[in-house]
């Protein structure tokens, strides 16, 4: 199964407690032989968008979803999801984690990969929020 993962980092390469689309960037892995490898980073050219009085903001979270569909990500990764999440788990699913380490996180998600993998072959759209820490925990995303 080709999978790739956008997860939202700082420019130090950790992740922050801010919402996915308020990432610096956006560093895409692939998996490979069941293990997640380094591929490339996208600059996130959308982070300063302000959000407008509903706390969803459609067009931040469309020009976000076109970007990572065009470089065939599956899977977004971060510390925090706002309320986009209800317009982008339609394309990917979400995963929140609590490290700030990518190395932390990547070890976490090689370690449930088949959840994912699972969610990916059941679903093609309306993906469950993954939550990592110790564990995994998967939740349904409201839409209210």
């Amino acid at each position: 199964m080709h999978l790739r993962f956008a997860f939202a980092l700082n420019k130090e390469n950790h992740f922050e407690k801010q919402f996915f689309g308020n990432a610096d960037k956006f560093m895409i892995y692939e998996l490979v032989s069941g293990k997640l490898e380094k591929v490339f980073e996208i600059e996130n050219e959308c982070k300063d968008e302000a959000f407008n009085n509903t706390g969803i903001d459609e067009k931040k979270a469309e020009n976000i979803t076109k970007k990572l569909i065009a470089n065939d990500v599956k899977v977004i990764v971060s510390k925090q999801f706002g309320q986009n999440i209800k317009l982008v788990n339609e394309y990917f699913i979400p995963i929140k984690i609590f490290s700030d380490n990518p190395d932390d996180a990547i070890l976490a998600i090689n370690n449930h990969i088949h959840w994912i993998e699972d969610e990916l072959r059941n679903f093609s759209s309306g993906y469950k929020l993954f939550i990592i820490k110790s564990g995994i925990l998967k939740i349904p995303i409201e839409n209210n």
